[in-house]
């Protein structure tokens, strides 16, 4: 396995976009409660605001966005998932507190395999958070 991205490929920046009817609520979820740094935001561009969370000093995030005029999302499957690996399990126990604290609790996994080391979160809008117990890939 290679740290690079393929020479066909010369990526640098990767970030996952969607829109959301609840803007301030998702921000929450993943900034508060997940942990998320806000490393971006928009108001009112071409009647869009939007704000982009991630890792600082990484060159991935997640990025939210609300239309003036409403933005509905389609309702995912209980298996969208976006999935962290997080070695540590009292930080992952940490983070899965905080989001209890705000009302997100964990939900049974349509997949079991993200039951036996993981906790699935929804978010607002109904997306799956998997915080996992292990190194990952």
């Amino acid at each position: 396995m290679t740290n690079e991205w393929p020479d066909g490929l010369p990526v640098n920046q990767v970030r996952i976009a969607r829109p959301t009817d609840k803007l301030d609520e998702v921000v929450r979820f993943y900034s508060e409660g997940l942990g998320l740094k806000i490393v971006g935001f928009f108001h009112e561009h071409e009647g869009y605001s939007g704000y982009m969370l991630g890792l600082p000093g990484r060159e991935y995030h997640l990025e939210f966005t609300q239309h003036s005029a409403g933005s509905p999302c389609p309702t995912p499957s209980r298996d969208n998932l976006l999935v962290f690996y997080i070695r540590d399990k009292a930080a992952l126990d940490r983070i899965a507190d905080r989001l209890s604290a705000l009302g997100y609790h964990s939900v049974g996994a349509e997949n079991p395999y993200w039951t036996e080391k993981g906790i699935t979160i929804e978010d607002p809008d109904g997306w799956r958070v998997v915080l996992m117990n292990s190194l990952g890939i």
